[in-house]
């Protein structure tokens, strides 16, 4: 494995709050020690009713996003209801797990208008998450923030405060994560809404 794609890195988290999903993550993309974006995007939606962040190489996690999104068309026109978010899930998993990182070197969080959150590592291993979870090179930063801070029936606004404050945390730290600012999409029975980039406080 060649190190440039060892050393990419980020933050993301994943947070349940008391009437939704947030997602959120830093800009920054790196290629070994180069700041090579600072204006990334690690959040995607699948469709209107699921979303996932990306950790690990950037272009390999476009690459099964793109099929994902496929996937989920198809399963939409040929059996006239939405993917559901186990669904997606495990196929995203049984992708990762039959490659045993090569050629796909990621991790993700996936969420849906269920209000289901799941972490999904390198090697395809899936586990839903009741409160919090993170991906990425700021991972033990942001936890410790996650622990100290985290509170059940969190409203959305409070959820978003928090995603801000340790992607934040995570950032003063770690080299790896950072750029202009934090990404944070809301996943609500309502549907997936992606809010405007929030900045850094300086």
């Amino acid at each position: 494995m060649n190190d440039k794609i060892r050393k990419t890195g980020t933050t993301t988290i994943g947070i349940v709050a008391k009437d939704a999903v947030i997602l959120a993550a830093d800009m920054k993309a790196t290629m070994g020690h180069i700041a090579a974006s600072e204006d990334a995007t690690k959040i995607y939606t699948i469709n209107d009713h699921l979303a996932i962040t990306i950790a690990g190489s950037y272009g390999d996690g476009l690459i099964l996003i793109r099929h994902l999104k496929n996937h989920a068309n198809l399963y939409e026109l040929e059996h006239k209801r939405l993917l559901s978010t186990k669904s997606c899930v495990t196929l995203l998993s049984n992708i990762l797990n039959s490659t045993k990182m090569v050629p796909f070197y990621t991790q993700y969080i996936l969420a849906g208008v269920d209000l289901k959150l799941y972490n999904i590592d390198i090697i395809g291993g899936a586990s839903e998450e009741s409160k919090f979870t993170c991906t990425g090179s700021g991972t033990e930063l942001a936890l410790s923030t996650l622990d100290r801070e985290y509170k059940s029936n969190l409203s959305v606004k409070d959820a978003i405060n928090l995603a801000k404050e340790t992607i934040t945390a995570a950032k003063k730290r770690d080299i790896y994560s950072g750029g202009d600012g934090i990404k944070v999409v809301v996943i609500s029975k309502k549907g997936v809404e992606e809010l405007p980039i929030i900045k850094y406080d300086k």
